[in-house]
């Protein structure tokens, strides 16, 4: 079988220069999703938390040889992608310092352009009119500190690609407490820091942090558009890929691939790609087994680019036709999906988001197969910060993601889209991927990219 007409008008329309936020490697004409955006984030991070210095870290050169991604707060911060960035904010006057590397050609000529104190685009690159050597900065801060004025860290866990909060506290925790470990993560060493040299009190804006970004601008909601359709793309051509004996490793690269061929810098998550009872386990990442006649392959993944995530599960046929008991479990769990997306709104909240979907899923007789709650914040990290109580808000991304798990059978059905809550209801980010069973039993198995590659 040739390559589809599909499959090459998918790939052909791919920007042929990444999408992805600026490499190291070259020096940049836009920073993250341009200045404007990330002083506009700095400004409203500084009226939320009052008088104060704030500061921020990025993060360090790799310790592998690995491409450099920025931790996730300091960019929505500032756009810098590159090592060894810090950034000081007096809201007192105004000021904000940008502290940078000194210049390291030895270093440049292994890794390419690094953004450096010297380097004169900078400062148009990124709005920051002061930029300083980051050898200045502890002069910097004893003489700014001296006054004792709160000092503002976030200390959420550093957070890079395909990392996310609720996995990154709970290893710094589980480190802190190892008997012949101990480390302490790098927050909580910035703000022993801070104390120890400067006699200041240290105060932790996290939850300042986090009650901006779960209202999302409409730069963030652009960005997370951008994800979705490198998401939808990618997970359609698993569909077409899909045939009793293709592995689940196989359709995972190939995933990989569309996302990374169409610009996104990399996995949100690492691939969910479980066929038959594989797809019980909720996060199931081994992705080591061949797919089966008769069994059903659940598929959640989705790319990041520019900082942003999606979030996006498909369930379908290995043989490209459902069976009866598969496709009562499908329709429910759709059924389901569909009411949720109809309940959102300005003005309600997540509970009754829920019981929108549970109340198909109960009429329907399947409440013993539910295994999990049904959403999730989206937005730079998969489970994204902030907590979901509250009424929804227009602005508010999150996932709606009803599934059921029947253990007699190893039938698996998520259905998992991103939503944002509009004025009068909401928009699915990722409509675009089929849901209806027969759009999936059309497309499933019919050739692409592995087909192609199979004939040589």
């Amino acid at each position: 079988m040739k390559i589809t007409a599909l499959t090459l008008a998918v790939l052909a329309s791919a920007p042929q220069a990444p999408a992805q936020e600026p490499s190291p490697v070259a020096s940049p004409t836009t920073c993250g999703l341009g200045s404007a955006f990330h002083a506009g984030r700095r400004q409203a991070l500084a009226e939320s938390v009052g008088e104060g210095v704030l500061v921020f870290r990025g993060m360090p050169n790799t310790r592998s040889y690995r491409r450099f991604h920025q931790d996730k707060t300091f960019w929505w911060l500032t756009g810098i992608e590159t090592p060894n960035a810090a950034i000081v904010m007096d809201t007192r006057t105004n000021e904000e310092v940008l502290f940078l590397p000194k210049q390291n050609l030895g270093l440049e000529r292994w890794e390419g352009e690094m953004w450096d104190a010297g380097d004169e685009w900078v400062s148009e690159v990124s709005g920051f009119t002061d930029i300083r050597p980051g050898t200045q900065i502890t002069s910097f801060l004893k003489e700014r500190l001296a006054d004792k004025p709160t000092v503002w860290i976030s200390k959420e866990p550093h957070v890079e690609l395909a990392g996310c909060y609720d996995r990154a506290e709970p290893y710094d925790r589980n480190r802190k407490r190892d008997p012949l470990d101990g480390r302490v993560n790098r927050e909580q060493a910035l703000e022993d820091k801070l104390i120890e040299r400067y006699d200041v009190e240290v105060k932790d804006c996290q939850k300042q942090i986090a009650d901006l970004r779960k209202v999302k601008t409409a730069e963030e909601i652009e960005a997370m558009r951008k994800a979705n359709d490198i998401g939808v793309a990618s997970m359609i051509e698993g569909m077409r890929a899909t045939k009793p004996g293709v592995s689940e490793w196989e359709l995972d690269s190939l995933m990989s691939f569309v996302q990374r061929r169409m610009g996104a810098a990399g996995p949100a998550y690492e691939a969910i790609v479980g066929a038959g009872a594989n797809a019980l386990i909720l996060h199931y990442i081994s992705n080591h087994e061949v797919c089966q006649d008769g069994q059903l392959i659940l598929v959640d993944f989705a790319p990041e680019v520019n900082h942003f995530i999606t979030d996006i599960t498909r369930t379908w046929p290995v043989n490209g036709k459902f069976t009866e008991r598969q496709a009562e479990i499908y329709d429910c769990v759709l059924a389901a999906q569909e009411a949720a997306i109809a309940a959102v709104r300005p003005g309600v909240t997540i509970r009754d988001v829920q019981k929108a979907a549970m109340d198909v899923i109960e009429e329907r007789g399947m409440r013993s197969l539910v295994r999990h709650g049904f959403f999730h914040f989206v937005g730079m990290e998969v489970h994204d910060v902030g907590g979901m109580r509250g009424e929804l808000e227009a602005g508010m991304a999150f996932t709606i993601e009803p599934g059921l798990y029947e253990d007699e059978t190893s039938i698996g059905v998520r259905i998992e889209d991103v939503v944002v809550v509009t004025e009068d209801g909401c928009i699915n980010l990722s409509k675009g991927c089929p849901r209806d069973r027969k759009e999936i039993e059309a497309i499933v198995g019919k050739g692409g990219i592995l087909d192609s590659m199979d004939e040589r």
